[in-house]
């Protein structure tokens, strides 16, 4: 009699654990992300954002996934461009634990604002909850293009803010020498 309960128990035993794996495959499998994220225009060249900073709208980003192993692409989105107030966001199916995630810009529609800013271009975003991350929604940082030539109110601006002066034959800021 207690060999048939230990049968039974551990027959209960495996089914349990089976119907919990297939139900958390199934889970990982139908996972939903949505990535949401800002593009603007680096008005003052300083590679963050100011008060003086502007939505860019109709820009374009992708989402693209890399395995960390081999580089090999595990997802790449179509190109998204950002609405009237420079948002976008991207809907991804399936956990991507072994890749490594980013949101880069592509293009500005803006010919007086389309440098990629180097600090900002890309944007690393965890697509999976094995992390200890939960919830469908993730935020990849703001993303930016530096404007031709920074606009004349950031010497005050930033003077204000007590980090840099204008160069003023370059359209450049240079570290204060006050600081």
């Amino acid at each position: 009699m207690a060999n048939i309960s230990i049968i039974a128990l551990l027959c209960f035993t495996i089914c349990v654990s089976s119907s919990l794996n297939y139900s958390y495959g199934a889970a990982e499998e139908n996972m939903q992300y949505m990535v949401v994220g800002h593009v603007y225009c680096d008005t003052c060249r300083v590679e963050f954002e100011t008060k003086l900073r502007e939505p860019i709208s109709g820009a374009v980003v992708k989402l693209e996934c890399r395995n960390r192993t081999n580089e090999a692409i595990t997802f790449q989105s179509q190109e998204i461009v950002t609405d009237n107030q420079g948002d976008y966001h991207v809907i991804v199916e399936g956990d991507y634990e072994e890749s490594d995630c980013d949101v880069a810009l592509v293009r500005s529609p803006r010919a007086d604002c389309s440098d990629p800013t180097e600090a900002w271009r890309k944007s690393r975003v965890v697509l999976t909850t094995f992390d200890g991350l939960s919830g469908k929604l993730r935020f990849a940082n703001n993303l930016g293009f530096k404007k031709d030539i920074a606009l004349p109110q950031c010497t005050r601006i930033l003077q204000e803010m007590g980090y840099y002066e204008l160069s003023q034959e370059a359209g450049y800021f240079t570290p204060s020498s006050k600081l």
